[in-house]
């Protein structure tokens, strides 16, 4: 059963950095793509970023490139999002997501929320 539990996030002043975690459980993490997807208050799911299985390509939405990095630890199982250059149109919840985009609902964790206000 795929699990997948994020972590890092909260409420960070414009202009901060956030870095979030997300463990994955119950499937061989190093065989797939991994992603992040963020859902804003009142809006739907966006795609925020993807990372191949190694870790050698990575792609980003245009509304988060230059100030997102995507990466990941195969030997943790862990895929992170470092977050800089916050604005508050980056608040929402952020889900870690197993494969390519668009994910399953079943195949994203339970969220973390991040909110970028003064």
């Amino acid at each position: 059963q795929v699990q997948l539990v994020e972590s890092g996030g909260g409420l960070v002043q414009p202009g901060g950095s956030l870095r979030l975690s997300c463990v994955a459980y119950g499937f061989a993490f190093s065989d797939y793509a991994m992603g992040w997807v963020r859902q804003a208050p009142g809006k739907g799911l966006e795609w925020v970023s993807d990372i191949n299985r190694a870790g050698s390509r990575t792609y980003y939405a245009d509304s988060v490139k230059g100030r997102f990095t995507i990466s990941r630890d195969n030997a943790k199982g862990t895929v992170y999002l470092e977050m800089n250059s916050l604005k508050p149109e980056d608040t929402a919840v952020y889900y870690c997501a197993k494969g390519w985009y668009p994910q399953t609902e079943n195949n994203r964790g339970q969220g973390t929320q991040v909110t970028v206000s003064s």
